[in-house]
């Protein structure tokens, strides 16, 4: 019997295994390769869960999949979302999401999902409180508001927090200016502290210290990993192939029709909406060079911005595996899902190293059996708690987190002032020494 019949009866006797497949991995990996397989083998259809892949335009930069690929699966949550909007939410994102997968299960399909935007997929996988009791989505008025915190220096904004809730400000370093005006935002919403809601949402049946408990029972989570160094030339390469397939034209002509006139009045921003995309912001010099320039000046500009976005796709690339491994692979918990490693690195064993395991895990969920290739996680770092806070006073620093205490107390500035403080203290018993015989001479 194959697996797609398996998965069909077992949903129509009330409980599909798996409710959804989540495919994780650094870009470059071949996620929406891996995605497209297991789609047409088992009835699923995808749901991008990309944050710049939900605006129309830079469909290459955004490495959008093509219409051959979408025609061989379907595809949701594309191109959908005019460019020049710049208030769409994670929360618009997870409601329409969570509505589409409603209707796979309904229909007896398997929902895929596939994308490298963190909160995007943590909006999926776990229920969340943060939006109770508030509008659906974020208007202008929000977005401005924390802007307008962000610009206070953090010493002020963690007093502000401090005053309305204590807790989440212990949390918090002082100079984390970009989460504590969220808490400040979300207290000034709901009028809630945000470490309230984090407790309530814990609080709830088969929640944990990460949060709210899992919004779909038994996922199947697999993470497409690769030797970093044979990443970065696959990279490096995509970047070159994105070149040769239009992607400059494809730059001039969105700055042409959305950014070019906001660079003439200066309100260009690249921290919100498709603007934000890497590669966009990386041109930014090019892309605005004065008509009149010499061949030579922008030939220069266009290589230093194809460098650029090598680099920060690189740098994107390794971010994207370190929330893998502290999100899923360090947090032991019920609510923190299995996650199947597959081993990207070499293209020319894909089928082999990738797609048979996939297929084989799946397989065994589909039967309710345990699959025979086991889930990974990272040992010895589960006790580590990421918002403990220490206070040096020595070096007159706080520090969040205990992995970051202990990197403190072995740098040389910390052992530079211990040095410092022994030796005052040294000097000061002398001294105490010193005039305690000379009062008993007297």
């Amino acid at each position: 019997m194959a697996a797609s019949t398996r998965c069909m009866k077992r949903a129509l006797g009330g409980a599909i295994s798996p409710s959804l497949v989540v495919i994780l991995g650094a870009t470059g990996t071949g996620k929406s390769k891996l995605a497209i397989e297991i789609g047409k083998r088992l009835r699923g259809e995808i749901i991008s869960a990309d944050s710049m892949q939900v605006y129309h335009g830079l469909d290459i930069i955004t490495n959008k999949v093509t219409a051959e690929e979408r025609a061989q699966c379907l595809h949701h949550m594309i191109g959908f979302v005019d460019p020049l909007v710049s208030n769409y939410t994670v929360v618009d994102f997870r409601n329409k999401a969570v509505s589409l997968i409603d209707d796979m299960h309904h229909q007896n399909k398997l929902p895929i999902v596939v994308g490298g935007t963190n909160y995007y997929i943590e909006s999926l996988l776990w229920r969340v409180l943060l939006d109770a009791g508030r509008d659906d989505s974020e208007g202008d008025g929000d977005t401005d508001r924390k802007l307008e915190l962000e610009k206070l220096e953090g010493a002020e904004l963690h007093k502000r927090l401090m005053e309305v809730d204590p807790k989440m400000a212990a949390l918090l370093h002082p100079n984390d200016k970009r989460k504590i005006a969220r808490s400040l935002q979300i207290h000034q919403e709901t009028g809630v502290p945000h470490s309230s809601w984090l407790e309530e949402q814990r609080g709830q049946q088969g929640g944990a210290a990460l949060g709210g408990p899992l919004r779909y029972p038994d996922p199947c989570i697999f993470w497409l990993h690769a030797d970093m160094n044979a990443l970065d030339k696959r990279l490096d390469a995509r970047v070159d192939e994105m070149l040769s397939v239009g992607l400059i034209e494809e730059l001039r002509d969105f700055h042409v029709r959305f950014n070019q006139q906001k660079v003439r009045n200066d309100s260009q921003n690249y921290q919100h909406g498709i603007f934000q995309s890497i590669g966009f912001k990386e041109f930014h010099d090019y892309l605005t060079a004065p008509e009149n320039g010499t061949r030579q000046e922008k030939d220069t500009l266009r290589k230093k911005g194809v460098e650029a976005l090598k680099i920060a796709t690189r740098r994107y690339a390794r971010k994207q595996n370190k929330w893998v491994r502290n999100r899923f692979l360090k947090r032991p918990g019920d609510s923190v899902p299995a996650v199947y490693g597959l081993d990207v690195t070499d293209v020319a064993r894909w089928e082999e190293t990738v797609l048979n395991p996939a297929l084989q895990i799946l397989d065994s969920l589909c039967k309710g059996e345990e699959p025979a290739i086991s889930p990974i996680r990272l040992q010895g770092e589960e006790q580590r708690n990421k918002r403990s806070r220490h206070s040096c006073d020595l070096c007159d620093k706080v520090i969040i987190g205990d992995l970051e205490w202990a990197a403190h107390l072995k740098s040389k500035k910390h052992h530079f002032h211990v040095r410092k403080k022994l030796k005052s203290d040294a000097e000061t018993k002398r001294s105490e020494s010193s005039s305690q015989d000379t009062n008993s001479e007297h």
